[in-house]
């Protein structure tokens, strides 16, 4: 997630410097024929241009709106994450007591019982983002040519990159029993099997008498919303942005670049033979505002694909196991996830 208010021209330019090239390249190519191979011929009228023009942004922009949506739904449903989180950790808290227990328990006892559950949960956290993080057939990185050499560079200079992603490892087997990593860590979906443990262990609270019926019920409940909130994120990770969106709108962006120069240059062409060399740069600015909006909402389609557009997992998985920790009366916390070259992770 990118936290500053605005984009520096740098980044931008970092962003497009590609772009750029090949758009000034195609204009400086099509003012050198017509200067000297004589195509003032070959002349598009604007009417025409300019409809196509207005088609491509109406349907660049219903992509982009699309991008924004599943952008900004991943950032509810992980706003649910920490929701959820805390009520989970606060009922473990008040729930597990001994007294409706058969025997007593000591406090230490309680408290081993309630850490185990809270542990568990941030493990679970630290799970599902590693698991959101691998890469889709569909996004930037995992794409042949130029276009996947510049998603690989952008998650190492704008996104995973920037912190250490051993982290999920080394949480792991920091929260869970070193018979449950080994035995979790394995599984085909290790953030599901690790749910179904906290289920199997509130069975055995519940035959041991630390919570009733009713409050088992309860924290069942609250399983089952960290179900529905991961199986919603995996519907975003797994189901891209149709095709024929996604694909499309580059397409009719390119043909309208491609045509642009045809139309442009005849229109400056009319203040003097001089002007032609001025078309090529306006032409150039035109077409990169054209680029521009594309290439935004192809860069937020994907909210888990480990780049500045994401949704910041990392800092809210460590701001959930402050919280929890907290709970617990832990004093010694991890310090909070800090944002690096304005991006926070």
């Amino acid at each position: 997630m990118y936290i500053f208010k605005s984009i520096s021209v740098g980044k931008v330019f970092l962003f497009t410097w590609h772009h750029i090239i090949w758009i000034n390249l195609w204009m400086t190519s099509v003012a050198l024929f017509y200067k000297y191979c004589d195509l003032d011929w070959l002349t598009l009228p604007w009417l025409p241009l300019s409809v196509i023009g207005t088609a491509v942004a109406f349907y660049v922009g219903f992509k982009n709106n699309n991008a924004y949506d599943r952008m900004w739904e991943a950032r509810k449903i992980w706003g649910g994450i920490v929701n959820s989180s805390r009520a989970w950790g606060s009922s473990i808290k008040g729930f597990v007591t001994d007294r409706t227990a058969e025997e007593l328990y000591t406090d230490s006892e309680l408290h081993s019982f309630r850490q185990k559950m809270i542990s568990r949960h941030i493990a679970w956290l630290y799970a599902l983002r590693s698991q959101l993080l691998v890469i889709a057939p569909w996004e930037h990185a995992n794409q042949r040519g130029m276009i996947g050499v510049a998603g690989k560079r952008y998650r190492k200079m704008f996104g995973v990159g920037l912190v250490e992603d051993e982290v999920t490892k080394i949480e792991l087997e920091h929260f869970l029993p070193s018979e449950e990593y080994e035995r979790l860590i394995h599984c085909q979906n290790t953030a599901t099997q690790i749910i179904d443990q906290q289920s199997e262990d509130l069975k055995i609270l519940r035959e041991k008498g630390l919570i009733d019926d009713f409050r088992h019920m309860q924290l069942q409940s609250i399983l089952g919303d960290f179900y529905t909130h991961q199986g919603k994120c995996k519907r975003i990770k797994k189901f891209p942005l149709p095709r024929q969106y996604g694909n499309m709108s580059s397409t009719l962006v390119t043909i309208f670049i491609f045509l642009l120069p045809f139309g442009m240059i005849t229109e400056f062409m009319k203040l003097g033979e001089w002007a032609m060399w001025l078309s090529v740069p306006i032409t150039s600015i035109v077409a990169w505002v054209y680029v521009m909006m594309e290439i935004t909402g192809d860069y937020s389609e994907n909210p888990f694909q480990g780049m500045a557009n994401d949704i910041p997992m990392l800092s809210m998985c460590r701001s959930i196991e402050i919280d929890l920790r907290e709970m617990l009366g832990e004093k010694e916390l991890p310090p909070a996830i800090q944002a690096k070259n304005g991006i926070l992770m």
